[in-house]
């Protein structure tokens, strides 16, 4: 399983790379505003990628439509609770911009997301992981996923970003790691993305995802999280229907954004506000 690169552009954090043939522009600095649309397109040049992907704040909205990006999903409240945030992208390959099925894809599953009981798990724990869980979860991850944008079949990758303040959680049946999920925290941003739902093929359909969600918006809210949001695999209805049943708005499609499970997929955004709920 191979992965792209996550580094700094200036006070920014991309990550690029032949995997997902794009760069992504994950956090934007501010200060960075007037120089980051020329930086990110050397560097899309100098490689030759496919897609130029960017996650921004509303301020930086409009620069980035000037030069050619289009939207494919809006946060609203994203930032703080107060800024929308925006998702845009530009496409050297025009091929790759084809959306293919995924339109059709995303309308069947929002007419199939009606709420209806979930099951609980099946006796599953659900916590918080720490360091001891990384080698569980990179081998659920490896058996869960082909391909996958980050490296998180490697342990020493997860026990960094652990460190970094990604926060992990997983269900346990008995002394196993069954399923698993991830909280990106924007702690300035006061958002986090809900990330990296994996189950074992043994435990599917036992409502897993579901109670992992729950912990997580729970701990999120503790924490001061204003907004949530995921990026779910279109195609993977599992997945889209648990936030969807959980309340989530959607957002928008990222258009064959990512290389996950062996080939590029359309992705779908959906978020929350956490604001005012207890």
């Amino acid at each position: 399983m191979t992965s792209d690169t996550v580094s700094r552009l200036g006070s920014s954090v991309i990550q690029h790379g032949p995997c997902n043939d794009r760069v992504y522009l994950m956090k934007l600095a501010v200060e960075d505003t007037d120089a980051i649309i020329p930086a990110i397109e050397a560097l899309a040049d100098l490689y030759g990628y496919s897609k130029l992907f960017a996650k921004v704040p509303a301020s930086a909205k409009d620069r980035f439509c000037a030069a050619g990006y289009r939207v494919e999903a809006h946060v609203p409240g994203m930032f703080s609770g107060v800024e929308d945030g925006w998702f845009l992208a530009r496409y050297p390959d025009l091929s790759r911009a084809d959306p293919g099925d995924a339109a059709l894809l995303t309308a069947d599953l929002l007419r199939s997301a009606k709420p209806r009981p979930e099951p609980c798990g099946n006796g599953s724990v659900v916590e918080e992981a720490d360091q001891k869980d990384a080698d569980a979860l990179a081998r659920l991850y490896a058996d869960v996923f082909e391909t996958y944008p980050f490296p998180i079949h490697e342990p020493a990758w997860l026990r960094e970003t652990m460190e970094d303040g990604i926060r992990y959680f997983v269900a346990r049946a008995g002394d196993r790691v069954v399923a698993a999920s991830s909280a990106e925290v924007d702690v300035s941003g006061k958002n986090a993305e809900m990330s990296d739902f994996a189950t074992h093929p043994e435990y599917r359909g036992m409502g897993l995802c579901p109670a992992l969600l729950a912990v997580m918006e729970e701990k999120m809210r503790c924490s001061g999280i204003r907004t949530t949001y995921t990026i779910a695999r279109a195609a993977f209805y599992p997945v889209n229907i648990t936030f969807a049943r959980a309340g989530y708005q959607f957002g928008g499609t990222l258009v064959n954004n990512t290389n996950i499970c062996g080939s590029f997929e359309s992705m779908n955004v959906w978020y929350r506000s956490l604001d005012g709920e207890k």
